[in-house]
């Protein structure tokens, strides 16, 4: 598990002053980008290097608590499964012990002609096999 810090910035939240609900998936995006550079799979590097994309093919969020404005979130980030050409990333959104929301991501790997492709072997062993 890699965990993130984020702060909310005013930009992040509603008129209510919550969290705008769809800042969560940026949240995990965060999440997901400093897992794969904690595993030395930069998102831009495996981009040049293996000329593959890893569009997100489904998106699920589950809202517990609202997170407001100055909120210091943890995001929780695990690769829960792997498949010969996608991957499966789970978040929890924390503040302090308190999940506020949790969720995940699915991956396609595919070539920059939008063609499905193996996820590259080196991003496997990166990802731990």
């Amino acid at each position: 598990m890699v965990k993130t810090t984020i702060r909310v910035i005013y930009g992040d939240t509603d008129q209510m002053g919550v969290v705008y609900y769809a800042n969560y998936l940026r949240f995990f995006e965060s999440g997901r980008n400093e897992f794969l550079r904690d595993k030395g799979a930069q998102y831009r590097d495996v981009e040049a290097s293996h000329r593959v994309h890893l569009p997100v093919v489904e998106a699920q969020v589950t809202y517990k608590r609202p997170a407001r404005y100055d909120d210091l979130l943890i995001i929780e980030t695990i690769l829960a499964k792997r498949g010969r050409a996608s991957a499966r990333f789970e978040y929890r959104v924390l503040r302090q012990d308190e999940v506020l929301a949790t969720g995940h991501t699915i991956h396609a790997c595919v070539d920059f002609n939008g063609k499905v492709q193996a996820l590259p072997p080196a991003l496997v062993e990166a990802l731990g096999g």
